[in-house]
Parts: C-alpha cells; structure tokens; sequence
C-alpha cells in the first residue's frame, strides 16, 4: 500500500469524522438523541477526557481539569507524529499492507479527535440546553486545546435489569454496549484490531 493511498484513506476518514460531528454539534442539544433501531441510537454527548471518559486528574490529585487537558491534548498532538513517521517509514520500507492499513487507520482516528480537542473550543458556543452555532459572534464555549471530543454512535445491544440475586451488580440496570464513540474512534479501534489479529502479517520475521 502506498503512501498516497494511505492519505487518501486518512482524508476520506477525517471528512466522514468531522462532517459527521459538525452536524451532530451544530443540529442536536447535549444528550438529545435519536433511535434508529432499538439497538442503535444517534446520542450526543461530549468527551473532555481519556478513552472510556476518564480523565487524567482522575489519577492525579495534584493537577487541575484545565491543566489535564492540555496535557492529554498535548500527548496527543506528540502522538500523532509518532504515529506519521511511523506510516511514512511502513510505505517506504514497503512492510505488508496490512500494517500501513492499520497505521493509516489509527493515525486518522488519532487526528480526527485532535482537531476536536485543539479547535471545537473555539469554533463552537456551548451545547447545553441549546444548538451550537458554528463560529459563534460570542466567542466559543472555550480556548484553545480544550475542546471537547464530539460522540454520537451508540449501541445499547442488551438493556436489562439484573436480579437481586447477581453478585456486585444485584438489582441494577445492565447495558451492553455502552459506550458512545465517533468515527474516528472507530478507525483506531479497527487499526488497532488488526494489529493484533494479523500480527503475524503485519510483522512477518525475517529469515535471519
């Protein structure tokens, strides 16, 4: 796979990502959702944290949530040029296609939620209660490096009450799947899921 084909694919994910979370931003409240089928719903909500909505202060008692912000935008940005050469070195190397794929996929995923967390601070007003406009004359609902991640895909496949008898979790609601995730998170996942079914292909060993 070469190199272009490998930024073909990274711009034609980040369109879909971003068309899909600006129409989301700027057409739904916080929370508002939509059911498409009973096991799939369009859901808004906004992720300022990690993976699975933790948040780096959620370790750290000496850091504020503006400051883990920055920190984990900044990480972020580093990791996505980690992650560039990385691709740029697979093409040219010519390594199996199958890890230029994957690369391609994280690396699309990694910049799709960084242009949220760099720019949709300032390029949008807040969702709560409210549409968002897009280049509001206020201002944005915040500055620079702390926007806040765009989700909106959910899949509540299994909703049950669980039974007084169940261990740790008696008498609660049970959901599966609950996260909510965007496209982006999706390529990551995908990329991510390669590497490790098609490890063998994706890193053969050399005969020496």
């Amino acid at each position: 796979m070469s190199l272009k084909k490998s930024i073909l694919l990274i711009c034609v994910i980040l369109l879909v990502d971003q068309i899909s979370k600006v129409y989301i931003k700027t057409h739904f409240k916080l929370q508002e959702n939509i059911e498409i089928f009973s096991w799939f719903q369009i859901y808004f909500i906004e992720n300022d944290g990690m993976a699975w909505g933790t948040k780096i202060s959620d370790f750290t008692s000496f850091i504020s949530d503006r400051s883990a912000k920055i920190i984990l935008t900044v990480f972020r940005i580093v990791a996505i040029f980690g992650i560039g050469y990385w691709l740029v070195q697979a093409t040219k190397k010519q390594n199996p296609k199958v890890l230029i794929l994957a690369i391609a996929l994280i690396f699309a995923g990694a910049l799709g939620n960084i242009i949220d967390s760099v720019f949709y601070g300032v390029l949008f007003d807040d969702s709560f209660n409210q549409v968002a406009q897009f280049l509001p004359e206020t201002g944005g609902y915040d500055s620079l490096l702390h926007g806040k991640v765009v989700d909106m895909l959910y899949f509540p496949l299994i909703e049950i009450d669980l039974p007084e008898w169940f261990p740790f979790y008696a008498g609660k609601r049970f959901n599966f799947f609950e996260p909510v995730f965007n496209i982006a998170d999706v390529a990551i996942s995908t990329g991510f899921f390669m590497l490790i079914v098609f490890n063998k292909k994706a890193f053969p060993k050399s005969n020496s």
